[in-house]
């Protein structure tokens, strides 16, 4: 019997459609489950906004009545209209080894994609770079951190047997936080500490991040507009964000640098990995996956980092230098001994620099593929 793909039409398919990766990575180490109140709320057109402007398709693989895979497929009119692009768009995607069911599965993709006009698949990619992207395709045996794919190392080979190739990649590195901070960071550091006109924030208590929410996110706006696949924060956007993550962030690991009239120039953010917690809990956050969670991230020697940007007008100012260093000086004293970078694009070659020189090596890499249609 072939394969027959269904799309996902009521809540206990979704729930299959949710629960499928559970099952194809029971034998993998690394893999760490989502939180699935978070992907309830994800797959949820009346939650997330993104459905909106937005056509999707949620489809499962069947082989002999047995689920055996899945896939997302998304067209970002959106992102289309402003890019001048006719991209549609395949991620969540997963199966056993099976090249039969990876056919299937994106051969479906592909024909709803070219069905509705467009020229182009890509994948996995989501709604916007919010969501993870790009599949693992080095770097297997290193830990999987949260927002990232931890796919096995047969899906890449699966998606290019079918005719994919690179669209970007993206690299993440590990930095050893170092005993003493380099001489050349040390002499910007002292240089940047004289300007008068910044006031450096620190904090202790989730509530006083409040009043900055709304300013990060439209510096987010600013700063990541170029992007690839980055899609705007709308306010409502913002406040959703903030409430679905705040409760997971550490305080003592945001940096922010206003002028002295409360300007917003800069911000760092970072989160202590909180994957073993996540793993031990197996995605749920009740009746004790909450505690799990929080206490790994007391545990944890690594720090991601999450979120960053300047104002353009305060560029080369060393206002990076001035919260790098200050995120270290909290890592020193939580106990971190390493930071994850999160994703770079391969192409940033500036800000892959500025890692390098702080000894960061690439341990992972991930791909996003293309094909046409």
């Amino acid at each position: 019997m072939g394969i027959e793909i269904r799309e996902v039409n009521c809540k206990s398919e979704l729930r299959k459609f949710i629960h499928l990766p559970a099952k194809i990575h029971k034998n993998h180490p690394n893999w760490v489950p989502p939180i699935y109140a978070d992907e309830w709320i994800y797959y949820n057109p009346k939650k997330n906004k993104s459905f909106s402007y937005s056509d999707t398709s949620i489809a499962l693989a069947y082989k002999d009545n047995e689920i055996v895979g899945r896939i997302f497929c998304i067209i970002n009119h959106r992102y289309n209209e402003s890019h001048h692009e006719k991209n549609g768009r395949f991620t969540n995607l997963e199966c056993y080894n099976d090249q039969e069911v990876a056919h299937a599965l994106l051969t479906y993709a592909e024909n709803w994609a070219k069905a509705k006009g467009m020229d182009k698949i890509v994948g996995c990619l989501g709604f916007s770079d919010k969501d993870p992207q790009g599949l693992l395709i080095e770097g297997f045996d290193a830990p999987i951190i949260i927002a990232t794919n931890g796919n096995l190392p047969y899906v890449p080979k699966l998606i290019e047997n079918e005719g994919y190739v690179k669209d970007v990649d993206s690299v993440d590195y590990q930095i050893v936080i170092p005993e003493i901070v380099p001489e050349f960071y040390a002499k910007i550091y002292e240089r940047a500490m004289l300007n008068n006109d910044i006031v450096i924030h620190e904090f202790t208590k989730r509530n006083d991040l409040k009043q900055y929410i709304r300013p990060i996110f439209n510096l987010i706006n600013e700063a990541y507009a170029h992007i690839y696949a980055f899609a705007p924060f709308e306010e409502k956007e913002m406040d959703d964000f903030a409430n679905r993550f705040l409760f997971l962030i550490d305080p003592a690991f945001i940096k922010l640098i206003t002028n002295k009239e409360g300007k917003l120039m800069s911000f760092i953010i970072g989160m202590p990995d909180i994957s073993d917690g996540i793993r031990k809990s197996k995605g749920y956050l009740f009746p004790f996956g909450l505690l799990h969670i929080m206490r790994s991230a007391k545990k944890t020697k690594m720090l991601n980092l999450l979120l960053g940007a300047i104002q353009d007008d305060y560029r080369n100012c060393g206002l990076d230098v001035i919260m790098g260093i200050k995120m270290l000086e909290s890592c020193k004293k939580a106990g971190i001994k390493y930071i994850d970078s999160h994703l770079i694009l391969e192409t940033n070659s500036k800000m892959r620099a500025e890692i390098e020189r702080m000894s960061g090596k690439i341990y992972k890499r991930y791909r996003v593929f293309q094909k046409k249609l």
